[in-house]
């Protein structure tokens, strides 16, 4: 099942081009976010702005936890295996995503038990308001530097090491926590 994003059209065949593509919906899904608070300051919300709210607390609640489950069960343990020299500066990497990643998720979760208040009451107070932008704000700082520590640094190394085999196993793995059939 090819998951698009823009030009880009990867499968479960190539998971680490398909953790890629995911950065860029995390990317897109945040500064919906960020816009909709922008926009609207806890005010009420429109039906453009509150849409683009409900798929984006949707869009973290479900589909990201997901994502950091393919990376820190299936890629990162894998990676962990393989002895080679030119992997150890990466794999020190990955004790710090793994961190940002417990970081992430409570900084999400806060966000979205805000959000929520948001879409039920159809404003937040100011204290809410400026709360949710700082949050909004960290985790976009966060995702900056640890997006492109991946992007950058683990998934060009992860392509180059793993086998085939080694490939398909994280493919296979990523489609069955989504309940997606695996077609190689």
């Amino acid at each position: 099942m090819p998951v698009t994003i823009g030009v880009a059209a990867n499968t479960f065949i190539n998971p680490i081009g398909l953790l890629s593509d995911c950065h860029r919906r995390i990317e897109r899904f945040l500064q919906a976010l960020l816009t909709v608070t922008s926009d609207t300051q806890g005010g009420s919300l429109d039906d453009e702005h509150r849409h683009a709210l409900e798929t984006s607390l949707k869009y973290f609640h479900h589909a990201a936890p997901k994502h950091t489950a393919d990376e820190e069960e299936d890629l990162f343990p894998i990676l962990r295996k393989i002895d080679r020299p030119d992997l150890q500066r990466v794999l020190a990497r990955v004790d710090q995503l793994e961190h940002e990643h417990r970081t992430a998720i409570e900084w999400h979760r806060e966000a979205e038990e805000i959000g929520e208040r948001w879409l039920n009451q159809d404003h937040l107070s100011g204290e809410e308001t400026i709360r949710l932008h700082e949050l909004l704000t960290s985790l976009a700082d966060l995702y900056r530097s640890h997006i492109a520590i991946e992007d950058q640094e683990v998934f060009p190394i992860a392509q180059k090491v793993l086998s085939e085999s080694e490939k398909t196993r994280i493919g296979r793995s990523m489609a069955s926590r989504r309940g997606i059939p695996f077609t190689p």
